[in-house]
């Protein structure tokens, strides 16, 4: 997606900047937090519909399919129509499905709730940056995203908890209705803040219509960035989706033991996120602390995968799972930036985001194959070998790249 062209107002007021950064948080909040609603209550949904992984699996597939078909209109949408009118719809939408499939739960319900939830999904991310970027200083911006991320990691890290005390307490289909409600409740007050929203704007990467976005999206560099940052987001999709049942399953673990383990390792990850941060700007060596922190990270998730963990050990060990993989977020990040086109990153970060979307296609049907087949210890190796995998392509792209840097250097020295 184009970098957005957007009218700064008024950004040296702390009030407002504060204002823009809660609501824009408690949307990327809830859109996480809804995004793990389901995978926690798979168990349940598998009996209660009758169906098997493989079919919940699918569900999540057709979100992530929706979400990546609507990124290019959605994504001209929001500047033409405005950011908070478009994360207002969003949260609508969202909630709304919630609501539906928790008053009529079937299987083709839960399709349709998805279709939904997907192309609310891919407003989230082009709407919040534009709004942040038109309310907050330049040089608290960097902070103002950091916070954002945060956010959308701490509602992942308390969907499934909360999800499992709302169905003890309420009901499975009650549970789910109150996920729906949680987005209206957000979206209340960000309709009421006029003004937190950014100008509705064209931006010059807009000029070609929506021809020049496929055009962009499909020029070799975007398209590879885009299967990195899938690779890289598939990497978790088992833990974060499959884990519950997974552990639940193979070495029998209570179900409220495996959803705490799950809420341990989301809630490290946010924290690893903050911490990765400081560890990217110490260091220029981006392509090693991603490979160091994968491959420590797989020996600790095929430990999982392996041992039958007591309570506190499983507990420490999702924990520091989900830390290291927060951790190598942000020199993730550096690395896409680093291999970015001259004067595309903007656009390189807003289309590779499509690759979080792919992993969401594939990793589903893949590991609810898995739970199907009876293996539900593959849940944590296929994890493991995906986790070697993005290492060693980590590392052999950053070599490569620092190769292309030192051509004209080399070219120069023997000129000379």
């Amino acid at each position: 997606m184009a970098e957005p062209v957007i009218a700064r107002r008024g950004t040296g007021e702390r009030g407002v900047e504060y204002r823009a950064m809660a609501l824009v948080s408690a949307a990327h909040f809830v859109n996480h937090f809804q995004y793990l609603v389901l995978p926690p209550l798979f168990p349940l949904l598998k009996a209660q519909l009758g169906i098997g992984f493989v079919e919940l699996g699918f569900a999540l597939t057709v979100a992530n399919i929706m979400a990546v078909a609507a990124q290019l209109p959605v994504g001209s949408l929001v500047d033409r129509l405005g950011s908070r009118r478009m994360l207002v719809a969003a949260l609508v939408v969202a909630g709304l499905a919630f609501v539906g499939f928790g008053l009529a739960p079937s299987y083709p319900h839960l399709l349709l709730m998805m279709v939904f939830v997907g192309v609310a999904n891919s407003v989230f991310h082009p709407a919040d940056y534009a709004i942040l970027s038109a309310n907050i200083a330049p040089d608290r911006l960097g902070r103002a995203f950091s916070v954002h991320t945060f956010a959308g990691f701490i509602g992942n890290a308390v969907a499934p908890v909360t999800m499992l005390a709302l169905v003890a307490a309420f009901g499975l289909n009650a549970g789910i209705v109150m996920s729906g409600l949680l987005a209206l409740a957000a979206a209340a007050p960000l309709a009421l803040a006029r003004g937190t929203d950014s100008a509705p704007a064209i931006s010059p990467g807009y000029a070609g219509g929506m021809g020049g976005g496929l055009r962009l999206l499909m020029t070799p560099a975007i398209l590879g960035l885009t299967a990195f940052f899938a690779l890289l987001s598939l990497s978790g999709t088992g833990i974060s989706n499959f884990s519950v049942v997974a552990l639940t399953s193979a070495f029998g673990t209570p179900l409220s033991l495996a959803n705490l383990a799950l809420t341990a390792y989301l809630t490290a990850q946010a924290f690893g996120v903050l911490a990765g941060g400081f560890v990217a700007d110490m260091t220029r060596r981006h392509a090693e602390v991603a490979a160091l922190g994968y491959g420590v990270n797989a020996l600790v998730v095929l430990a999982i995968g392996t041992i039958g963990f007591d309570a506190a050990p499983l507990l420490a060990a999702m924990a520091c799972a989900g830390f290291l993989g927060g951790l190598i977020m942000p020199s993730r990040d550096m690395l896409v930036r680093a291999a970015a086109p001259p004067g595309m990153i903007g656009r390189t970060f807003g289309i590779v985001t499509a690759g979080f979307s792919i992993s969401g296609i594939i990793g589903p049907l893949m590991f609810g194959w898995i739970l199907d087949h009876g293996a539900p210890q593959w849940v944590f190796g296929a994890s493991v070998i995906v986790m070697a995998v993005t290492a060693i392509v980590a590392w052999i792209a950053d070599r490569r790249a620092t190769a292309r840097r030192m051509m004209p250097v080399r070219a120069a020295a023997s000129a000379d």
